[in-house]
């Protein structure tokens, strides 16, 4: 019998090595002044940026959940870094924290370089677009963990705030008014339901047509998530923000409340905004209930802001100006914490 290698027993070193040597530029493209070292290194170096007189590490982390599957059927593999940094850097920003630098860990079956490169690319556009560094990351081969072709994804943000302009809700009172910016369709949240309609119900592959959206399944449920992040940022810079939550898993329902005092309520008018025709192709086929339907995907919302209600039209405005579609869509009102949909269903 041969000598017993690693690389018999599922792990190839030299693989693994090829596709660092494929992720290091698109690494290195990212980098912020702030970055020290180079990729390679068992840690990654980062200064605070200048000009924060008591700054604040602000930190997050998350995956992409579900929709890796869309991508695995599609054998698609660059914009679900996307998702993986958007995940990540709209946690820290609704706190009022500017993303620094993002770390990535891909776990894999099979170390296969060209696919590794392709979800690293997605995760360098996708901090391109937050104006954040990624600093290093991990991939690790793991043969008897995954089926042939799949992975899994999980991503680290680290951001910065001005502790005194930390944004946590609790300035939040009746009257304020709730802004929503669209999201591109169903982000990164909901796809185990989404799944089971499109594949089981309707019975379609990533290749056909969804009836009424003229885009293929994989282009539709592959949509990468929106990176809120930059136009944010400048609204933030005038001050008039109270509160913002990241629209994900549990949508608006479940997302708001988490930045509202006890004693305030989000009211939300239905119809006040554009729905994505993915979530009434859902909801219509799946027969699921409006109700569930809110509290599973983000419905067209995949950011929303708390103002003061004087704001509230300048706010918009400044979004809109910057490359948002921004809507008003509801107030904050008296009330057990918690929100209620009012207006045509």
């Amino acid at each position: 019998m041969d000598p017993l290698t690693y690389k018999q027993s599922g792990v190839d070193i030299e693989a693994a090595e090829a596709a660092i040597r494929r992720i290091g530029p698109l690494a290195k493209s990212t980098f912020r002044p702030e970055v020290l070292g180079e990729i390679g290194a068992f840690a990654g170096f980062v200064k605070v940026p200048a000009g924060y007189r008591e700054p604040v590490l602000v930190s997050s982390t998350d995956g992409v959940g579900s929709k890796l599957k869309v991508a695995f059927l599609a054998d698609r593999h660059d914009t679900v870094g996307i998702d993986l940094v958007a995940m990540g850097v709209n946690d820290v920003l609704v706190h009022g924290a500017e993303p620094l630098f993002f770390l990535d860990y891909m776990a894999v079956g099979k170390v296969v370089p060209e696919k590794i490169e392709a979800v690293v690319r997605g995760v360098a556009e996708g901090c391109r677009q937050a104006g954040c560094s990624l600093v290093g990351g991990e991939t690790a081969e793991l043969p008897d963990f995954y089926a042939p072709g799949e992975y899994d994804l999980a991503g680290f943000c680290v951001g910065v705030a001005e502790r005194s302009r930390i944004i946590d809700g609790s300035t939040v009172t009746p009257g304020d008014r709730l802004i929503g910016l669209a999201s591109s369709g169903l982000h990164s949240n909901g796809y185990s339901l989404a799944r089971k309609v499109v594949f089981e119900l309707m019975g379609l592959k990533v290749s056909d047509v969804l009836p009424g959206l003229g885009r293929t399944v994989a282009d539709v449920l592959l949509t990468p998530t929106r990176i809120y992040v930059k136009p944010v940022l400048e609204l933030l810079k005038a001050g008039p923000v109270r509160a913002m939550a990241h629209i994900t898993g549990g949508g608006l329902t479940g997302n708001l409340p988490r930045v509202l005092p006890t004693g305030c309520k989000a009211v939300i008018e239905r119809g006040a905004w554009t729905v994505p025709p993915i979530f009434t192709l859902i909801r219509e086929t799946g027969k699921i209930a409006e109700e569930e339907m809110f509290r599973t995907f983000n419905m067209g919302i995949g950011l929303s802001l708390v103002v003061a209600r004087e704001h509230a039209d300048h706010c918009r405005a400044l979004l809109t100006s910057l490359g948002e579609t921004a809507w008003i869509i509801g107030e904050i009102q008296a009330g057990s914490r918690g929100v209620e949909y009012v207006g045509a269903r």
